[in-house]
């Protein structure tokens, strides 16, 4: 393996012994189901339990709903034990909650903190994220699902899509036009909608990649949401929205490396076995140079991503600044993401071509990954206005 051993001013003692926890609960409760999980287009409801247990789920959030503090490396320690099984779906959507949470914990009153945030930390509950819609992704400034005040409730009318764990969830942290006088970011709140609110209605979705996944369309027909739903200031949400999105994209950075270096992992191992004309693949210069393309672009993208966690963690840097490189660091990392299942599949050759590899799965799978939490072009044109480009 090719792997960069990280410093001890950004791992410590303590990140490295739960890296070993979690990298022992992947291997052994992941990885060897991932191909079956991908076939049946789900996995085991009970896998969020049972990482629940292991203190997986509540990693950052406060001890008092069932969680554990901990600072941004053991959320990158997450995202980059995640990817070793090379099943995006699983991923993304047991940890669903780490978009769908935040803004309640950040945001939401007490009481709605103590009704919702214990019950998915515990894997009793699936949380997810509702924001994007069939007229928009990133533009959530322009969102057209409304949810106008009748008395002690809103009636919410509208629709989301592509929306992970959209299926089976729970608890939806929905973006919604409060004020539908205002058409940009003023008019826009957070709102919990529960699973079994009338009047929502679910589609499963099917994908090019991420199978296990489940991914749904959300249809909002007059739905009655209780007023004290309301996640923060009515009208006010816009920018919850932004700043979960500055979080997401980092672990989205850091999970494409994961990916990345499973890809060179299994290309340098059959580099290794497979024999052409009497010589291994890897004694061969230009298989050679190919992999050390590959850990070219991972270190690139791994110490980008490992800077910029140690600048959140010590509040170092301009707050602009910090927003458009993690935007480049998304962007950079996914990028090497594609690069590096691309290569490790025509090393691969023919088995790269079958289902059953990790390339092969990740090679399908990185187009999400450039697409999700902000496409390639957005992050782009973000971060140059950031940086007053």
């Amino acid at each position: 393996m090719f792997d960069l051993q990280p410093l001890p001013h950004y791992f410590s003692p303590e990140h490295e012994q739960f890296r070993s926890t979690l990298r022992e609960f992947v291997t052994r409760e992941i990885t060897p189901f991932v191909n079956a999980w991908d076939e049946a287009g789900t996995f085991p409801r009970s896998l969020y339990k049972r990482a629940a247990e292991l203190g997986i789920t509540g990693l950052g959030y406060p001890e008092e709903y069932g969680g554990t503090p901990v600072d941004v490396f053991y959320h990158l320690v997450a995202a980059e034990e995640f990817a070793r099984s090379g099943g995006g779906g699983v991923s993304a959507s047991l940890n669903s909650h780490t978009i769908g949470l935040p803004p309640i914990l950040n945001h939401g009153c007490e009481e709605l903190k103590r009704r919702v945030i214990p019950s998915v930390l515990a894997g009793d509950a699936i949380a997810a994220l509702a924001v994007t819609e069939p007229s928009g992704g990133s533009d959530v400034a322009a969102l057209r699902t409304t949810a106008v005040r009748d008395g002690e409730h809103y009636i919410v009318n509208g629709e989301k899509t592509f929306i992970t764990s959209g299926m089976r969830a729970d608890f939806f942290t929905v973006a919604v036009r409060t004020d539908p006088a205002n058409k940009g970011a003023g008019g826009i709140s957070a709102l919990l909608i529960e699973g079994n609110t009338p009047g929502l209605s679910r589609t499963e979705l099917k994908k090019m990649g991420w199978w296990s996944s489940d991914t749904a369309h959300l249809h909002f027909d007059n739905c009655r949401v209780p007023v004290q739903n309301l996640i923060g200031v009515e009208n006010k949400g816009f920018k919850t929205f932004m700043s979960n999105f500055n979080a997401e994209r980092l672990s989205l950075a850091a999970s494409a490396c994961g990916y990345a270096q499973v890809c060179l992992d299994e290309a340098l191992d059959w580099a290794r076995q497979r024999h052409t004309f009497g010589q291994a693949l890897s004694e061969r210069q230009v298989m050679r140079h190919k992999l050390m393309d590959m850990a070219l672009r991972i270190d690139a993208a791994r110490c980008l991503v490992y800077e910029l966690a140690y600048r959140i963690k010590h509040q170092a840097g301009d707050p602009n600044q910090l927003v458009a490189r993690i935007c480049m660091a998304k962007v950079l990392a996914t990028q090497a993401m594609q690069f590096c299942a691309d290569q490790a599949i025509q090393i691969l050759g023919g088995m790269g071509y079958m289902r059953g590899t990790k390339s092969e799965r990740i090679y399908r799978e990185v187009k999400v990954m450039m697409i999700g939490g902000g496409s390639e072009e957005i992050l782009k044109d973000l971060a140059a206005r950031q940086l007053g480009i």
